[in-house]
């Protein structure tokens, strides 16, 4: 019995993401220097039909970009639906960040490869930018409302910002380690949300 429409289209999209999950690990690994053929052998498909869901490694890495870049409307409209107060909601994305690196590292480490990729389409990078703007701003947001309720350090907010951002990329550097090496290595959330909290008054 021939297959319906609706399985042709379930085969499709499962062949895509096996394609897609094995060229973020390679790419992660080895950027724009991953060859197709390694692509093919690690989604465990021929390089043939590699090629009949994408003309090249090219189109794979911009259709992985576009896969991960979240609107910036929709992250913001996430971010303001969240309970809590400012210092409870950015310790929850924080959290959330940390555990995304230790989860799925190849993620970021594949973020990082392709913002040094100076020839990716001009409104994906736009998206890219607007994306990474977006957080800085929304930490920032947080981090004031958060020493109004005296729940985050009366330190400069762009700087307390920028120092959440440099932890959380250099987390992204353990990306090659192996996933019980990053158990034992990754830091906890805490450690990074310490930094944030305001100093006890003596006496």
């Amino acid at each position: 019995m021939p297959r319906t429409a609706q399985a042709n289209e379930q085969i499709r999209e499962d062949t895509t993401e096996k394609i897609l999950r094995a060229a973020k690990k390679l790419f992660a690994q080895k950027g724009r220097a991953a060859k197709m053929e390694e692509v093919a052998a690690e989604a465990g498909v021929s390089k043939g039909l590699a090629y009949h869901y994408f003309p090249g490694k090219d189109a794979i890495f911009v259709a992985l970009l576009r896969q991960m870049i979240v609107p910036a409307d929709e992250l913001h409209s996430i971010i303001l639906k969240m309970p809590g107060t400012p210092g409870e909601r950015l310790a929850r994305i924080v959290s959330a960040m940390v555990e995304r690196r230790r989860r799925d590292p190849e993620f970021y480490q594949f973020f990082s490869q392709a913002m040094a990729e100076d020839n990716l389409p001009p409104d994906l990078m736009e998206e890219m930018k607007k994306q990474g703007s977006l957080v800085h701003k929304i930490l920032r947001q947080l981090i004031v409302e958060g020493q109004a309720t005296g729940e985050i350090a009366k330190d400069s907010p762009d700087k307390l910002a920028r120092a959440i951002m440099a932890c959380l990329d250099g987390l992204t550097r353990l990306a090659p380690l192996s996933s019980e090496q990053i158990e034992n290595e990754m830091p906890d959330a805490g450690i990074i949300l310490r930094m944030l909290r305001p100093e006890r008054r003596r006496g």
